[in-house]
C-alpha cells in the first residue's frame, strides 16, 4: 500500500546514506521547502547514527536498523544516497512497502537493477525518482527547450564538454572502483545533458582512460568518451578526477551553436550560464542561483501529492546506466560497444522547474565524519 500523505503535515523524509552530499546539499536544501521535513537518517554503523542524531535532532538508525524504520509508519519517502552499488538495496524494499523513493544518480551498476526498482515502484504505486538535480534548474530546462523544440541552433550536430575535479585519494570517490569514479560520478552529467539537448540515446560508445602518474586511484582517473548518435551525430566528453576543477559543454548545430559555463555544479553562488551564437552574433544568458536540492525535493514531493509520475523516472536512470555500462566495457576491451536503438518518449519540460532561494551550505569542517573530497 502507498504511503498516503495527509494535506496537514509535512512529508517526511529518511535520507539513507548521510556523506558528503547528503550532509552538505540534500538535507539543507530540503530546510528550504515548507511541505518536507527530515524525519530519519540511516548510516554505515551504531556509533555514527549516535553522533548524527545528536547533530540533526532526529532519529538516526544503521544499516542493519533500516527494515525497522521502513516498519516504523514514522516516514513517508527515502532520499538514497549511499554508494552507487547499494542503491537498489535500499530503494527496492522501500519501494515495495509503498514507501516513495528519490534515489541519486546514477541509479545503480547494471540495467537489471535498475528494473527491479522500476518494477517496485509499478507494483506498489509508490513515486520513484532519480535526483537529476538539474531537471528542475530552470537555465537548463530552459536551453534544453530551446535546443530541442524551438530549434534555436537548428539541427543538433555535435556535442563537447569537459567536466573535472581535484578528487583526494582518502575521499570514499578516490578508492571504490570505476562505480565510485569519474565516470558515473561526474560523466552522467554531460551524457545527460546531450541525451536530453538531441533527444535521443546514442547507439555506440568508445572510451579510452588513463591513470595520472603520482596518483593512487584504482581506476582511470581521467577518461574521455565518443557517444554516437544515430544520423551521424556525435557527443564527447572528458571526465577527471586528477585536474583543476572544469565544466563547460557545447551544442553545435546547423544554424547555431550554445555554450554553457556553469553547467553542472550547485550551490548558493553558481547560477547557470550560456551563449547563444548565430548568424554571427552572440547573445548570453545569466541565470540567478537557485537551491537545486531543494527544487528538485519540492518537485518530487509535488508529484508525491499529486500522484503524477514524475520526469525523471527510473527509465531516465536506466538509460545513463547502460551508457555507463557501456563505458565500463570499452574500457576494458579496448574497442567500442555497440548498443541497441532506443527512444525515450518522455522529456524535460518547464513545467517541472522549480525556483527555491539558495540555502547555506555547511563547509567542510562541519560535517559528520567525511574525509573533503577535493584535494
Amino acid at each position: 500500500m502507498v504511503a498516503t500523505v495527509p494535506n496537514d503535515r509535512p512529508v517526511r523524509f529518511a535520507v539513507v546514506g548521510v556523506g558528503q552530499i547528503s550532509q552538505q546539499a540534500f538535507i539543507p536544501g530540503l530546510s528550504r521547502i515548507d511541505d518536507a521535513e527530515l524525519a530519519a537518517l540511516v548510516t554505515s554503523s551504531a556509533e555514527k547514527a549516535e553522533e548524527l542524531g545528536k547533530e540533526y535532532g532526529v532519529a538516526a538508525y544503521s544499516y542493519d536498523d533500516y527494515p525497522a524504520l521502513l516498519d516504523s509508519g514514522d516516514i513517508d519517502a527515502v532520499y538514497v544516497s549511499t554508494p552507487v552499488f547499494r542503491h537498489r538495496e535500499f530503494a527496492e524494499p522501500a519501494l515495495r512497502k509503498g514507501i516513495h523513493a528519490l534515489v541519486e544518480k546514477p541509479l545503480e551498476t547494471s540495467e537489471e537493477d535498475c528494473q527491479a526498482m522500476i518494477d517496485a515502484a509499478q507494483e506498489s504505486g509508490a513515486t520513484f525518482m532519480v535526483a537529476y538535480r538539474l531537471h528542475q534548474e530552470p537555465g537548463t530546462v530552459e536551453m534544453i527547450e530551446k535546443v530541442r523544440d524551438q530549434k534555436v541552433i537548428g539541427d543538433p550536430r555535435y556535442f563537447s564538454s569537459v567536466f573535472s575535479q581535484d578528487i583526494t585519494v582518502e575521499n570514499h570517490r578516490g578508492h571504490s572502483g570505476f562505480w565510485g569514479g569519474p565516470i558515473p560520478d561526474m560523466g552522467t552529467y554531460p551524457q545527460n545533458m546531450v541525451r536530453n539537448l538531441f533527444h535521443d540515446e546514442p547507439v555506440e560508445v568508445y572510451a579510452k582512460g588513463v591513470r595520472t602518474p603520482g596518483r593512487e586511484f584504482n581506476f582511470d582517473d581521467t577518461v574521455a568518451v565518443t557517444l554516437t548518435f544515430p544520423g551521424d551525430r556525435l557527443a564527447q566528453f572528458t571526465i577527471s578526477y586528477a585536474s583543476e576543477s572544469a565544466e563547460q559543454f557545447t551544442v553545435a548545430g546547423t544554424e547555431g551553436e550554445i555554450t554553457a559555463q556553469p553547467c553542472f555544479g550547485f550551490g548558493p553562488d553558481t547560477g547557470i550560464q550560456y551563449t547563444l551564437t548565430k548568424d554571427g552574433s552572440s547573445e548570453s544568458f545569466a541565470h540567478d542561483p537557485v537551491e537545486q536540492f531543494g527544487g528538485q525535493a519540492q518537485y518530487f514531493v509535488d508529484c508525491v501529492r499529486s500522484g503524477v509520475s514524475p520526469e525523471a523516472d527510473g527509465e531516465e536512470g536506466l538509460l545513463d546506466v547502460r551508457v555507463n555500462a557501456a563505458v565500463l566495457k570499452s574500457l576494458e576491451t579496448g574497442a567500442p560497444v555497440t548498443l541497441e536503438p532506443r527512444r525515450r518518449e518522455r522529456v524535460v519540460t518547464s513545467e517541472q522547474v522549480r525556483r527555491v532561494s539558495p540555502a547555506d551550505e555547511p563547509g567542510d569542517d562541519e560535517l559528520v565524519d567525511q574525509i573533503p573530497q577535493n584535494g
